[in-house]
Formats: structure tokens, sequence, C-alpha cells
């Protein structure tokens, strides 16, 4: 079952248009509002994959911090690695299939950085996860990419939908992986003084 969105009043400010986080915040009960951060995402070179997510989690909460700081503001990024590599989002059909297939049947890292900016500055945590893969076809690689679902997806596919099945086993957090650890973030609100479990309108 896909939790409420919290109707309560907002007490943070989520720099993400994504659902998948709208629904994390929302299984743990933290009312919030939404204003994604339109930042150049590139990896710079020599950059390793955890600097990576910290400074991208970072620049997104500081722009929309900037924009808007009447609500502390809330950022994550979310990298696939594997052997150092970064696997962002497919910039086409060949490009998913070509990351699909180097992840079948091996090991490869998720790192999920979180930011919570406030007028004491910003504070980080980091969240790290190792997920394997069974074998992949190249035909079910296809298959999955006509669903659409790796189209905008880190590594180009999404734990929480139909690449369930190609998951062998994950060392970590799950919630990591979909892209909001929320062991980490409930840390950081609850150093910043916000609650998580708040009352939830029916």
């Amino acid at each position: 079952m896909t939790p409420q969105i919290p109707t309560t009043t907002p007490v943070v400010r989520l720099a993400s248009a994504s659902p998948r986080r709208r629904e994390l915040l929302a299984q743990i009960g933290v009312p919030h509002e939404v204003s994604a951060a339109h930042i150049d995402e590139s990896v710079r070179p020599d950059e390793n994959p955890a600097d990576y997510v910290r400074r991208m989690a970072r620049t997104k909460a500081l722009a929309v911090w900037e924009a808007d700081n009447s609500l502390p503001v809330l950022a994550a990024d979310t990298a696939v690695v594997l052997e150092g590599t970064v696997f962002g989002k497919p910039q086409d059909r060949a490009d998913a299939l070509s990351m699909l297939a180097q992840l079948s049947g091996r090991t490869h890292q998720v790192l999920t950085a979180v930011a919570l900016a406030t007028e004491a500055g910003v504070s980080l945590r980091l969240s790290e996860s190792d997920v394997r893969f069974r074998k992949l076809t190249q035909a079910e690689c296809a298959a999955y990419w006509e669903t659409g679902e790796p189209r905008d997806k880190a590594g180009s596919y999404a734990i929480q939908g139909l690449a369930a099945v190609f998951v062998e086993s994950l060392a970590g957090s799950y919630s990591g992986v979909m892209g909001l650890p929320l062991f980490e973030t409930a840390e950081l609100l609850r150093e910043a003084g916000l609650a998580c479990w708040c009352r939830m309108s029916t």
C-alpha cells in the first residue's frame, strides 16, 4: 500500500520532484512540500563517487534554500557505482542496455547522500549499499527498457519497481537504494529538532 502524503503543515521543503522520495518521507510521517532543484549534475574529472553524491545533495539543498529559506530544505542524490564508475540516468536505449549488461551477474554499490539546509548550515549523511544482480539476458534487458521504467533512473533500474526481479541480494539500505535512506534522513531531521511520525490527516 502506498503511504499517504501528509496533509498537515509542512515542516521541510523537499528539493526533488521524485514521487519515490515523497512516498518515503510520507512513510515516516514528515509533512513536506516540494520545490525541485535544477542544477548541473555532471561528474567532475577525477571526482570520486562518494564526493560526487555529497556535492550534488549539498548543491541541491543550497539552491532551493537560497531561493526560499522559510523552511529547512531536504535534498538527496543517488549514484549507482560499478568499479568506481558512476552510472547516471541513461541517455538512450543503447546506454541503458549497456549499463544493465555491465551490472548483470555482478555486485555494484548504490550511494545516496542526504543533505539538510537550515539557518545553521548544511548537514550531510551518506548511505552505502551493495546490490547484486543475477545474470540478465539481452532479451529481458530490452523488454525492461520497453516498460519505460529505466528511462529516468540512475543505473537504468528501479529496485522498487519491475527490476526487483533482477536483485539477487542487497546489503545496506533498501530506502537508500530507492533514493532516500530513511535512517540517515531521520537522524538529520532529529538533529535539527524536526520530528518524524507527525500526525497524518485522514
